[in-house]
């Protein structure tokens, strides 16, 4: 399990993360993209591309799912009573990759 308070910190650990809110939600992003979205008290939905997507829905069916935007796949909702803090790590830092400005992703 995590809590809302630890997803908040796992995002927010990431470089150049920082909250806004979105129509009434928090929402993560770097460089003004979204990579997360904080959906209610108990998930959090991750913006992966997607086969990042369907990979963990496969991989942790129990706590990850599917989430559809109209007719387009657009994110993993992880429900944070079932997840683990790495499996939630792992998930936003790929997301966040997906959504960083190339001068973060260089080593």
């Amino acid at each position: 399990m995590v809590s809302r308070a630890q997803a908040r910190k796992l995002a927010l650990a990431l470089p150049e993360a920082v909250e806004q809110d979105h129509h009434g939600r928090p929402s993560f992003r770097v460089a003004g993209k979204i990579f997360a979205t904080q959906w209610d008290e108990n998930r959090m939905n991750v913006m992966l591309d997607e086969s990042g997507i369907l990979t963990a829905v496969q991989a942790a069916p129990a706590s990850c799912r599917e989430v559809w935007w109209g007719k387009r796949l657009a994110a993993v909702g992880v429900d944070l009573r079932r997840a683990d803090r790495e499996m939630l790590a792992s998930l936003l830092e790929d997301a966040w990759e997906g959504k960083a400005p190339a001068r973060l992703l260089q080593p």
